[in-house]
């Protein structure tokens, strides 16, 4: 294995199956699901104040207005997220210029359906990866499964491994249930979605920045706080009919009261100061969210419009959202330092120091 060295990550690709839905669309479905509490217009107001335009899910929008069985709902979810995870791993292999075999380790995250052995093993197989390769399947991550997913794989490059690869895929509309008329069900039907992300990373071969395979950005380390107590705040509920949406609204709160000391605290370990991020990558959980970010970190009016245009396209994917915005991001040419950041389930909040080419670089 070679010396430790600065992580950069080669290649980054993300994509969605194939189903389409507007947010008139699946307003139109809740009140199918839902007629008592679509009664309510607080409850339906939900659907605008989202601003989302549309999302990408995995079946038919006819599909999820039939009950269906957990074990129904997770056979949907090994089927599409191998095809989703093949062909975004096949895309990423491509642009980073690397064979299958060339890859020594693979890091899979994904917190919406479960599979023993982990679907990482079935992909080894299907793109005839390198049977030796490291694995590292992560689960339960939630909506900070990209960012600490994407630390955890640059930990391996630290560790010496040079072609590491990571698939991040969340199924979410899979978690809808039927039967359970909670907020935090109505509200996931206005926001969630299904998308993924795969990413090559490797060491810094000295050509960061140049044209060929420079890199798209370098990894300077990472930084993640559990928030005690805070169980309750997300997560699932695992139900005879699937997997049930816990969230708290208190979410924005918790960003307003913890974000500013959190950030500085992570820039310090890494000798860095605010005042130096001139990027900033953040999960889009809410509208609430992106703007409880804004306004606790001081960012100047448009920082966060990549988190926002994700949003709007795409809903919330958890895990794989956030890369969705790196990827966006990307598309600017950033330069300089910058900060990639979610919160998720445990309570937790995950963030990556990176630094894009001072040049540029096109995803």
């Amino acid at each position: 294995m070679a010396r430790m060295s600065i992580p950069v990550v080669r290649a980054l690709s993300v994509g969605t199956p194939p189903h389409q839905v507007s947010q008139a669309q699946s307003r139109e479905a809740v009140q199918q699901l839902f007629p008592r509490l679509s009664q309510r217009r607080t409850m339906l107001a939900v659907f605008e104040n989202a601003q989302i335009d549309r999302r990408f899910i995995s079946r038919p929008l006819e599909w999820y207005l039939t009950p269906h069985s957990f074990a129904e709902k997770n056979a949907v979810y090994v089927d599409v997220t191998l095809e989703l995870g093949e062909r975004l791993c096949r895309q990423a292999l491509a642009q980073a210029h690397i064979t299958p075999q060339d890859v020594d380790a693979v890091v899979f995250v994904s917190s919406t359906g479960i599979s023993t052995p982990s679907l990482d093993s079935v992909l080894i197989e299907r793109l005839g990866l390198n049977r030796h390769a490291a694995r590292l399947p992560l689960w339960g991550l939630g909506c900070a499964g990209g960012a600490a997913g994407l630390a955890r794989a640059a930990d391996l490059v630290r560790a010496g491994y040079k072609n590491v690869l990571y698939l991040a895929v969340e199924l979410c509309s899979l978690t809808l249930v039927q039967n359970d008329e909670s907020q935090s069900n109505f509200v996931g039907t206005a926001l969630f979605a299904d998308g993924g992300a795969a990413m090559v990373l490797g060491p810094d071969t000295g050509h960061f920045g140049e044209a060929d395979d420079g890199g798209l950005l370098r990894l300077h380390g990472a930084f993640s706080t559990l928030i005690e107590d805070s169980q309750d705040i997300m997560g699932w509920d695992v139900t005879e009919d699937g997997l049930k949406v816990r969230f708290s609204r208190d979410i924005p709160s918790l960003v307003s009261q913890m974000m500013r000391a959190n950030v500085k605290e992570a820039l310090c370990r890494q000798h860095w100061k605010p005042c130096e991020i001139g990027t900033y990558v953040v999960h889009p959980g809410g509208v609430k969210v992106i703007s409880a970010y804004e306004d606790t970190l001081d960012l100047p009016t448009g920082a966060l419009d990549s988190s926002r245009k994700v949003l709007r396209c795409y809903g919330n994917m958890s895990s794989a959202t956030v890369l969705f915005v790196l990827n966006e991001v990307l598309k600017g040419n950033p330069s300089g330092k910058g900060l990639l950041s979610a919160m998720g389930p445990g309570f937790a909040a995950e963030h990556v120091l990176v630094e894009f080419p001072s040049g540029g670089a096109s995803a």
